[in-house]
């Protein structure tokens, strides 16, 4: 059967051994989308029709010649895809483009497959992954959330597994925000090092196309593909990548934080155990005010820079208003709407150039932390407020590209079993090396402990999940003696740890997993079963397997055992 989880590493072993082609993934994720109940995440969804000649010129290639070789990924529907509708998640707007964006065809060539084209907050207007007449697209791994925007589809697509990884774009936090609401990585690159020839424009002298992933690996893979300029793109520039290696500093915000939304304390309860961690370790600390963000962030929506998105569709928007979704019209008009003086644009600029060297100064060999968001909203509540709610979701991220610094979305921890928590990691455009060494560094330190009590064990049939997802066994214990064991009416035979009032103690197993591959490993978890607190003997309280109450009707209790490597009568195959 084949592995799930499609990391490039992964696949490239698997290609290099025999055991997948390009032929079997393909079909599989097609099954997968096919199996997949919400419809939203694709606007061009894959087709065996479209993805046949891709397939079939790998068959007749030497794999060692494409470094991507039949890596499946999707493209954000803004990027154009040559013969593919470009829709910007607006059908009326839809072309139809007679080649590739630049970072689209560098990764044809290296082998890797396009699989669809996403959804996306219409013309990448928004952060919240609602604003689509195509349909909302679901948090991975709450659906009851938002996804973040403006690129959503393309996270929820290599969330959910449909690719190794997805192209998105970021103007102010749309390749940074989904990333953190589905628990992937998201590298924004300096401005101008990924050509952005072929892409729908936002704010076209600030737009960069960006890569999600479930690995940290997967993003600089793709980077080694796509970076470098292209003499027909008017913004590329030659931002070469150094090799990694960690800050001199790393930056905290010696300001208070806001955070926001439904799981606003645990967010922030996530942030001061993150910033700990940071404390901890062997990289310096210095701590900056870093109100002067906020300040930049002003010059892109509250200043004469918001005319520049007016200038890239505002004719579109004035021939077809009733095409428009609503809350994207609203905001269009609203930067047309703003008359600003020619002085007054260059005294803009002036103060966000001065903006600019001071960032650059404070951030010579050295890496701010920031949260990515200070928090998420449920579907419901962006719907009924969406403009404040988008506007929150941005307090981290829109300075960015205004102050020309590179930018990479990292898994951090969680606030709660099944809603993430990303930080961000900022550099100055030409020490983006610095990004890639500390977030190396934060994810080899940076695992979340899991409790098993049974097939996920050491020596049964799932430890290999485990090992996939590069857990290590940390040690075995017990449950504090408030839980009952159950052997459930499924093949194979599972275990249902369920709290109770009579329980006794249950062995399990605590593991330390990375956060990065935790989504993945979630979505491999069949009903009844699934993932919340364990409280151990020693009274802390882990991520572990949980039963569903109703499922234990038909089971066995076999609680007497004390655990599930002590059921005699039950076979593990």
């Amino acid at each position: 059967m084949m592995n799930p989880l499609l990391s490039i590493n992964n696949l490239q072993q698997a290609y290099a051994d025999g055991s997948l082609t390009p032929r079997q993934v393909v079909t599989d994720i097609l099954q997968r989308v096919e199996d997949y109940t919400a419809s939203t995440v694709f606007i061009v969804p894959p087709t065996w029709e479209r993805l046949t000649p891709y397939v079939e010129k790998l068959e007749r290639v030497n794999m060692q010649n494409f470094p991507l070789y039949g890596i499946p990924f999707v493209i954000k529907d803004n990027i154009d895809w040559v013969d593919v509708d470009t829709t910007a998640a607006c059908p009326t707007y839809a072309y139809t483009p007679t080649e590739s964006a630049t970072v689209v065809q560098r990764l044809i060539d290296a082998g890797a497959i396009p699989i669809g084209k996403t959804n996306l907050d219409q013309f990448a207007t928004g952060l919240i992954g609602t604003r689509s007449p195509y349909g909302v697209v679901k948090n991975a791994l709450n659906e009851e959330l938002i996804s973040g925007g403006s690129s959503s589809g393309s996270a929820v697509a290599v969330a959910l597994g449909f690719a190794s990884f997805g192209l998105g774009t970021d103007t102010a936090g749309s390749g940074r925000v989904p990333a953190a609401l589905n628990e992937l990585y998201g590298l924004k690159p300096s401005l101008g090092a990924w050509p952005v020839k072929g892409v729908v424009p936002a704010c076209e002298s600030l737009d960069c196309v960006t890569v999600f992933a479930t690995e940290l690996q997967d993003v600089y893979s793709v980077d080694a593909v796509v970076r470098g300029e292209d003499a027909a793109d008017i913004w590329s520039r030659a931002v070469p990548l150094a090799p990694a290696a960690n800050p001199a500093v790393v930056c905290l915000p010696k300001n208070d934080l806001t955070f926001f939304g439904p799981y606003a304390h645990e967010y922030e309860a996530a942030w001061n155990r993150t910033v700990q961690r940071l404390e901890n370790g062997n990289v310096p600390i210095r701590y900056i005010d870093v109100t002067y963000l906020q300040e930049a962030a002003a010059i892109l929506y509250d200043g004469p820079w918001i005319a520049e998105r007016w200038s890239a569709i505002g004719d579109f928007v004035e021939d077809h208003p009733d095409e428009i979704f609503d809350v994207t019209r609203q905001l269009l008009r609203e930067s047309e709407n703003q008359t600003y003086r020619a002085t007054e644009l260059f005294q803009a600029m002036h103060r966000l150039q001065a903006l600019k060297k001071r960032a650059m100064l404070e951030l010579e060999n050295a890496v701010l932390v920031l949260p990515t968001t200070g928090g998420t909203w449920t579907i419901q509540q962006a719907k009924e407020d969406p403009i404040s709610t988008n506007q929150q979701l941005g307090l981290y991220t829109n300075h960015c590209n205004l102050l020309d610094l590179a930018a990479i979305a990292v898994p951090a921890d969680h606030a709660t079993a099944d809603v993430p928590f990303g930080i961000t990691l900022f550099s100055r455009f030409d020490e983006e090396h610095l990004l890639k060494g500390l977030a190396t560094t934060i994810e080899r330190g940076n695992t979340i402990p899991v409790a098993v009590c049974g097939l996920h064990m050491r020596g049964f049939a799932l430890e290999h999940q485990m090992l996939e997802c590069q857990a290590t066994f940390a040690y075995q214990t017990t449950t504090a003696s408030t839980y009952r064991l159950y052997q459930l009416a499924t093949q194979p035979a599972k275990p249902g740890l369920v709290r109770g009032a009579d329980g006794v103690a249950i062995e399990v197993e605590v593991w330390d997993m990375p956060i990065a591959q935790l989504g993945a490993f979630m979505q491999r978890i069949p009903a009844p079963l699934g993932m919340g607190k364990v409280q151990l003997a020693n009274g802390l309280e882990v991520l572990g397997f949980i039963c569903e109450p109703d499922a234990i009707e038909q089971a066995l209790d076999i609680s007497y055992t004390g655990g599930w490597r002590y059921l005699e009568t039950t076979s593990i195959e």
